[in-house]
């Protein structure tokens, strides 16, 4: 029987971590290994509240491992749009890395290793052969790769759900690992098949999911919608099987493995213990867990948003989740600022007469995410509109396209985001670049 620890934070983070690495210990997972190290992969993807990995999880952990002398160092690349030194600097991980002497790591900054996808996608492959075959990693994930038996690798996920892949918990959190540049092209329907391509390259030592709270529909909560999307669970999952660890965490919001795609493809491919029966949970009892918590987005949008979504093709992966997941948060978060009075454009199959139904509702500006609907429509609808009317998100959707578009048609700037001002921000920007980041940004300040 494969074992999966939870153990209660209700009291003190502090000792729920502790107690986390004495079960860990008692069955013989090896906490250092030879050289000492041990890297932290945090879901560092965003500072919004409710999107991040917790800052007071992240210090207990150090805190633990420094007291066994690890030598840690903390690592993650943020999401498309975003760059993780501005992320480290808001959520508190810097100051945190700095107290104890944490080394941080930013991954969007190193030089990378190209990689191939091995597996099948989860679904018959687009017509249009846009399956990407290679991707990058970072120099300290491939040192990671080629020296399991002298560096530990912990993994530290939030518990969400997500309204692409079900949940983003230990098996996802390693998305952080590809190059920007690369991601984009990969959230489509191969998104499940590729997740499940990285894990076979590089598997976490140990997962400890951070479960203090945990977001429903989806992984990007609108902050004025938490009271509806942020639940309170102060827990910690925790194991040497990701498949399992995750299969528990996804078992918490009342989801099977059979409900998320990349768990089953994994558990098909013999990449760990996905089946419930022959998981021994300990800590808790798993039937304390009754309600089922959904993980795809609340279907409310701004009714001045026009959002026209093709009829024979639209991946949720990408195009659809990505850009409505954007659109929600900037609606509610920022009603002060944001501004409608226009389209949203995604997938393929539109109708013919798509100008003049746009054009009839008065509605001239726009965006069209991914590829599909920019090859089905883009020339028609910029040839009628304008370019500066109508913008345009590649790939499967490049969300740092996307961020922007929304950013300015809806009369924002990236600074509207940022409690600090553009001095800062621009500071930081620089010496990202000087350091030679690969992070696609928004360009909207």
């Amino acid at each position: 029987m494969t074992e999966v620890y939870i153990t209660d934070t209700s009291e003190s983070i502090d000792q729920a971590v502790i107690k986390m690495f004495s079960y860990l210990e008692k069955s013989k997972i090896p906490i250092l290994k030879s050289s000492n190290e041990v890297y932290i992969k945090v879901n560092g993807i965003d500072f919004k509240k409710h999107t991040f990995t917790s800052p007071e999880v992240l210090e207990a952990v150090i805190k633990y491992l420094q007291s066994i002398n690890a030598k840690v160092y903390v690592m993650e690349n943020s999401t498309q749009a975003n760059l993780t030194r501005i992320v480290f600097t808001i959520t508190g991980y810097k100051e945190i890395c700095e107290k104890l002497g944490a080394e941080i790591l930013y991954l969007d900054e190193e030089d990378t290793t190209t990689f191939e996808f091995t597996g099948k996608p989860s679904v018959e492959e687009d017509p249009n052969g846009y399956n990407l075959k290679t991707f990058r990693l970072p120099s300290t994930i491939v040192k990671i790769i080629e020296n399991r038996d002298a560096v530990t690798y912990i993994n530290i996920p939030k518990l969400k759900t997500h309204s692409m892949t079900g949940v983003t918990l230990g098996m996802k959190n390693q998305w952080g690992y590809p190059q920007h540049a690369d991601r984009g092209k990969d959230h489509n329907f191969n998104l499940h098949s590729k997740l499940v391509d990285l894990y076979e390259i590089i598997k976490p030592d140990i997962t400890i999911i951070d479960g203090l709270e945990g977001t429903i529909h989806g992984h990007y909560p609108p902050t004025a919608w938490e009271d509806r999307l942020v639940k309170q669970f102060n827990i910690l999952i925790g194991g040497k099987d990701t498949l399992a660890v995750d299969t528990v965490g996804a078992r918490i919001f009342g989801l099977s493995l059979d409900e998320i795609p990349h768990l089953k493809i994994a558990y098909e491919r013999g990449l760990g213990e996905g089946d419930l029966k022959k998981i021994t949970v300990i800590g808790k009892d798993l039937e304390e867990y009754k309600e089922r918590y959904e993980w795809d987005l609340l279907q409310e949008f701004p009714d001045d948003i026009k959002i026209v979504k093709g009829k024979k093709l639209l991946c949720r992966e990408g195009c659809q989740n990505n850009p409505l997941a954007a659109l929600q948060v900037f609606a509610n978060d920022y009603k002060d600022k944001f501004k409608g009075g226009w389209f949203l454009i995604m997938g393929k199959g539109h109708d013919e007469n798509l100008v003049e139904q746009l054009k009839d509702e008065d509605y001239t500006r726009g965006l069209i995410a991914g590829y599909c609907a920019i090859d089905e429509v883009g020339k028609q609808i910029r040839k009628e509109f304008g370019r500066r009317n109508v913008f345009f998100s590649g790939d499967c959707n490049n969300l740092a396209d996307t961020v922007t578009a929304i950013l300015k048609l809806s009369g924002m700037s990236a600074l509207d985001l940022i409690p600090f001002s553009f001095d800062e921000l621009m500071e930081i920007i620089q010496e990202a670049q000087k350091h030679g980041t690969k992070a696609l940004i928004t360009t909207a300040f």
